[in-house]
């Protein structure tokens, strides 16, 4: 940070339904550099103060309200359990922040996130501005922390990592269980509460995020959320879903067929997918860039289509007008850690930045016909997506979702096994 004040306010409480709340989920840049996970609380870190580096302002116990919510850590328990050097009751925050803002040049604050937080820091540069003629100097710069901090979160250390693992092993557990219960006849809700069943009976506390269960069609829409269609015979069924651990997620997708058995046109799409999936892969390393990753997996997958008739002209027609695009729209992969679209640049001066060592992606071809694509009947309404979680090595990557089943015919055994 350098000569500075930081200030991360909680993430705000969501009431889900009058007076009922959405589950609570801190946010996550305070929950890195605190492991406070109560709503109501700001920390301010002011690296220049002679005794108070780290500042934590909090609910403070209340026993009537604990009776209703839960035990609070209190401003004891901040310094105490969370390694404050002091902590105050939120409501002294208007009082006490401009002591800490004060007389330094840079403040380090989100700006834009939280509108009704953003009112009480610039009334705190206000109340600072009236000062002056006291020799009080206001900061003359606003700095979004995640400069410095997403930097950090993106560069994941041993225990980070162990988080990982343990949200991709309940994920490993949870979709052999729904590989078991995804049958022709079932419906997707089914196999969306195994998956929960699986995250929460091994130590996960939720979802990463909203999973997606689409069977038949529902495979070719990407953020399919609904869950509620029965599955039929010689359909496919995609799903989307990671458990969270520590606040660090996994995000895995695997396709299969719910009767057990590709089609051929199904089992020629997969198969592409794969094969695009292993280019992808091939181009993980340090030095290396997702653009690279990127370019990779549609290769593969733009000269699969034009082999198989679904789009026309010379693969160099393809790749430079996008005419795959309207079967693969997104990107390959994306930054993975606390939240699973995870902060972290990814252009330095408008190009793609090197990987390096400790950085976690993932590697997510697709390819979506739709029921109304004009291609022929054979090849519409298939969905595929094939989705690991890579982290980078000193030498290339290592695949921490690699236990999960995704070859074609390692599937249809798996499958046939059922009984």
């Amino acid at each position: 940070m350098g000569p500075g004040v930081a200030v991360f306010p909680a993430a705000p409480v969501a009431i889900r339904n009058n007076d009922v709340e959405h589950e609570y989920r801190q946010e996550s840049d305070l929950f890195y550099l605190t492991g406070f996970d109560e709503p109501d609380c700001v920390l301010v870190l002011a690296p220049q103060h002679a005794q108070h580096r780290v500042v934590l302002f909090v609910r403070p116990r209340d026993p009537s309200r604990e009776v209703w919510d839960g035990a609070r850590a209190g401003v004891e328990g901040a310094v105490e359990r969370f390694g404050a050097d002091v902590a105050f009751p939120i409501a002294e925050l208007a009082e006490k922040l401009p002591e800490y803002v004060a007389n330094t040049r840079r403040l380090f604050y989100r700006a834009g996130r939280d509108r009704s937080f953003d009112d009480r820091v610039f009334a705190t540069l206000n109340t600072l501005r009236s000062r002056q003629r006291l020799g009080v100097s206001v900061p003359s710069e606003l700095i979004d922390p995640g400069s410095v901090l997403h930097e950090q979160r993106l560069r994941k250390d041993a225990d980070e990592l162990a988080s990982m693992r343990s949200a991709v092993a309940a994920t490993t557990v949870a979709f052999a269980r729904a590989m078991e219960v995804a049958r022709p006849g079932s419906f997707e809700y089914e196999v969306e509460a195994e998956l929960l069943h699986a995250f929460r009976a091994h130590g996960c506390e939720r979802f990463a995020y909203g999973p997606i269960v689409g069977s038949g069609p529902n495979a070719t829409t990407l953020h399919y959320r609904r869950n509620d269609r029965r599955m039929e015979d010689g359909e496919l069924l995609l799903i989307d879903a990671g458990a969270e651990h520590g606040y660090y997620a996994a995000d895995v997708t695997r396709t299969f067929p719910v009767s057990g058995k590709f089609s051929k046109p199904q089992r020629i799409l997969y198969d592409l997918v794969l094969a695009s999936q292993h280019a992808a892969f091939a181009a993980v390393r340090p030095g290396a860039t997702l653009d690279a990753s990127h370019q990779a997996a549609v290769g593969v997958l733009a000269a699969g289509l034009l082999e198989h008739g679904l789009v026309a002209g010379t693969l160099e027609e393809v790749l430079e007008k996008g005419l795959y695009k309207p079967f693969y729209m997104h990107r390959t992969s994306h930054w993975l850690g606390m939240d699973v679209h995870d902060v972290g640049a990814y252009f330095f001066d408008g190009k793609p930045r090197p990987l390096e060592p400790g950085f976690v992606l993932t590697v997510e071809p697709g390819l979506y016909i739709s029921a109304t694509a004009e291609v022929a009947p054979e090849w519409r309404g298939i969905g595929i997506r094939i989705e690991d979680d890579l982290l980078v090595t000193a030498d290339g990557y290592e695949n921490l979702t690699a236990a999960i089943p995704k070859g074609a015919d390692e599937l249809e055994q798996l499958l046939a096994a059922r009984g």
